[in-house]
């Protein structure tokens, strides 16, 4: 997995542009959102600002995993799935108030845990 996160943590500092965050709800239908708050700290994970969720939050208090998909400046897609966190204190909560657009309302920290990544069809991790 470290060989990966250095892939990922490349891809991250050359990312473009928002990105997109999916869940499933209880029956397995998938919930698509544009997330632009976001930051990738390799120890902790890929970390969102739960702005103005409201299927997704719902989806990952059901114990929904996520996945994230984002391009980088060159074109390339990368994906990361895994399981979900929801923060509404602690540490990981006061450090996203430190970052989020403060226009929007950052209700929680919500951390996608990367535990596989991929480029294309290729899986690096």
């Amino acid at each position: 997995m470290e060989k990966g996160r250095e892939v990922l943590t490349e891809a991250w500092e050359d990312r473009k542009g928002p990105a997109v965050f999916a869940t499933v709800d209880r029956e397995n239908k998938p919930n698509v959102i544009y997330v632009g708050d976001i930051r990738y700290q390799p120890e902790t994970g890929i970390i969102v600002a739960d702005n103005y969720f409201h299927k997704t939050r719902e989806n990952i208090k059901n114990q929904s995993s996520g996945a994230m998909v984002f391009l980088t400046n060159k074109g390339k897609a990368y994906q990361v799935k895994g399981s979900i966190e929801y923060h509404t204190e602690g540490k990981i909560f006061e450090d996203m108030k430190k970052w989020h657009n403060a226009k929007h309302p950052g209700v929680a920290a919500v951390v996608l845990n990367v535990e596989e990544i991929y480029s294309g069809a290729e899986r690096i991790a």
